[in-house]
């Protein structure tokens, strides 16, 4: 039977687009949902100050009847600015074990392209880089993040044979928490402070980093403006990303360096993990996902995920950013840690990977983001 490619175009189809990956990934215990409200909020027009420089579609496929697939097409124009290169984006792609499905899908979001005289089409990649991106090719074993793809293995076949090629990877870490600070680190970490003038924040609850918040982004904006396909977050985007996120830190795992100025030097943003609790509310905090949440978050949690981490460029390769992994390395140690999701990092950011080599770690999961020509 043909493939149906139907837009997304009222409320009822977002829902359908939205939890779509909740059947496909039904009977999968390494798939982890996203927050469905963060989801919604993405895709809304209102509350995405993404969309004032982006142009965005979804799409659903249907087979029989039944959907059968998604897939969200992106062209974010200040990226074609910044980085001269004239591609569409694909991103929250998902589809069942069928060729003429995925096909269909990607086809779809190449047609779009080409109707803006695009030359490429390249993901999965969200609107910003605050977004889901990168497919899984490595690691299918492994329980996926709050914070990353989870996808089957036959996702990145049905690609390569549509002719899409790797345009860049990142990589991941296992990392287990030592029982004690190396006594190099503590040297260096004192070096460090007394060089450089920098002090760690003494924050005791989320609210402490409120007044920095700001400049944490701005920090962010400098630090990962030549990584790859990096946009600048606009001021929007930023106040957004505060109220979303700063005000609900984990304080124990969310290091801020200052520098003698009481300025923003770097920092880094971990949480309790998320992922069993995630797995249980199917995404949702009603009616019980929020107590499987809370539940994870108090400290008899053993496993921590790094979010985002960030150092100023004129601090970094100086030490700066081992002393970030000290200071957080002794909180996770104090309340008796296992180990660490590192999360993504590009494959040539050799500088955040070389920090592992101290730890008992190991790569475990590598994702791509692919690419095709298409003019």
């Amino acid at each position: 039977m043909s493939i149906t490619i139907k837009e997304v175009s009222s409320r009822g189809e977002l829902k359908k687009f939205i939890n779509f990956p909740l059947d496909l990934y039904s009977d999968c215990k390494m798939f982890v949902p996203p927050f469905m409200f963060d989801e919604v909020g993405t895709f809304n027009p209102k509350k995405n100050p993404a969309y004032e420089y982006c142009d965005a579609k979804l799409w659903l496929a249907y087979k029989d009847g039944k959907i059968a697939g998604r897939i969200a097409g992106i062209i974010n124009k200040k990226y074609i600015e910044r980085w001269g290169k004239k591609a569409a984006r694909f991103g929250w792609i998902d589809f069942i074990d069928d060729e003429e499905v995925s096909s269909a899908l990607l086809n779809t979001v190449i047609d779009w392209a080409k109707s803006y005289n695009l030359d490429y089409v390249h993901g999965p990649l969200g609107f910003t880089d605050m977004d889901y991106e990168g497919m899984l090719v490595e690691g299918f074993e492994e329980t996926g993040t709050l914070a990353t793809i989870y996808n089957y293995s036959y996702y990145p076949e049905h690609l390569a044979k549509l002719g899409f090629e790797k345009e860049v990877d990142w990589v991941e870490f296992e990392i287990k928490v030592p029982e004690k600070i190396p006594d190099k680190a503590e040297r260096i970490a004192n070096i460090v402070k007394q060089k450089f003038g920098i002090s760690i924040l003494n924050a005791k609850k989320a609210k402490d980093f409120m007044p920095y918040g700001k400049e944490l982004f701005l920090t962010l904006n400098a630090a990962y403006k030549d990584l790859f396909g990096f946009v600048e977050l606009s001021d929007k985007q930023i106040d957004k990303y505060i109220k979303q996120y700063v005000g609900f830190v984990d304080a124990d795992y969310t290091k801020l360096l200052l520098d003698k100025d009481n300025h923003v030097a770097g920092f880094v943003i971990g949480m309790p993990s998320l992922s069993k609790a995630l797995q249980k509310s199917k995404g949702k905090l009603l009616p019980l996902g929020f107590l499987y949440i809370l539940k994870a978050m108090k400290k008899s949690n053993k496993y921590v995920d790094l979010y985002l981490g960030a150092i100023r460029p004129d601090l970094q390769g100086k030490g700066a950013d081992a002393l970030l992994m000290t200071e957080l390395t002794r909180s996770c140690i104090k309340n008796k840690i296992i180990s660490a999701e590192s999360n993504i990092e590009l494959e040539t950011n050799v500088l955040v990977q070389g920090h592992w080599k101290y730890f008992d770690s190991r790569q475990h999961k590598r994702r791509r983001c692919f690419i095709k020509k298409i003019s």
